[in-house]
């Protein structure tokens, strides 16, 4: 998201205080500040008017404090709040609302900037949390159930669907999970139990605590001499089956002899 846009409000009571704010945000790329407001009446306003992504409020303002902002402003049109304030003891309750940071006043260009690089972090995983959704829904209006038929892997920044049918097995990598598929592999982020929940049980089998394989793709079961397996794919792949998953494996295979 290189061409992320941070559309901002600023709201401060003292005129000098929002213009030291619009100078320091002058040099960040993608800040937009759309409207300034000075209390809590004219922010609540401005927000439902203006839809920013990012709100510099101040706590103490003329007509009531910024936390009372917060709780007029409508869920669904809630921004991120970095407050902006010359007192300090407002930090605790600031992150009870899930503010984003903290800013005390003097501040300078450097700690502005340190600010505007974490709220463009969390927009980032917000806006791709919020796509990620967005295409399982759609998939799943077009009568394709995700979970069964269609999956949505998110590797190395691209989102790929792929059939469940293609994949042969799927391996942990520390914190990774690597699915391969065919002369493809996609290296996801995450567990290999959580991604297991997402596979349909009649057709992929656990056969060791960092492995899952495809058992339509499985030649044959080899067994070895410490009573565990060795399971030879079609493409002659072979893979390790550990000894705690060799019942799960039989009962698998029983089932369709």
């Amino acid at each position: 998201m290189t061409n992320l846009k941070i559309r901002t409000l600023i709201a401060d009571d003292e005129r000098l205080a929002r213009e030291k704010l619009r100078i320091l945000l002058e040099p960040e790329l993608g800040v937009e500040v759309v409207a300034e407001s000075r209390d809590v009446k004219e922010t609540v306003a401005a927000v439902r008017t203006f839809r920013p992504d990012l709100l510099l409020l101040d706590i103490h303002m003329p007509d009531a404090d910024g936390f009372q902002a917060l709780r007029e402003i409508p869920p669904d049109v809630m921004p991120m709040v970095v407050f902006s304030t010359a007192y300090g003891q407002y930090g605790v309750k600031a992150f009870e609302v899930h503010a984003t940071d903290y800013l005390m006043k003097p501040y300078d260009r450097e700690r502005i900037h340190d600010a505007i690089e974490r709220v463009k972090a969390e927009l980032r995983k917000n806006r791709e949390h919020d796509l990620t959704g967005h295409l399982l829904k759609l998939i799943s209006s077009s009568g394709t159930q995700p979970e069964e038929k269609t999956l949505v892997l998110k590797s190395q920044g691209r989102f790929v669907f792929l059939d469940p049918g293609e994949i042969e097995w799927i391996e942990a990598a520390a914190n990774y999970v690597k699915v391969i598929a065919g002369k493809t592999s996609y290296l996801l982020r995450g567990q290999i139990g959580r991604f297991a929940e997402r596979l349909d049980s009649t057709r992929f089998v656990r056969i060791h605590r960092s492995t899952i394989v495809n058992v339509r793709r499985i030649k044959e079961l080899q067994p070895c001499e410490n009573g565990e397996y060795i399971a030879l794919l079609k493409n002659g792949k072979e893979l390790s089956c550990g000894r705690g998953y060799r019942a799960e494996l039989q009962k698998l295979f029983e089932g369709r002899l």
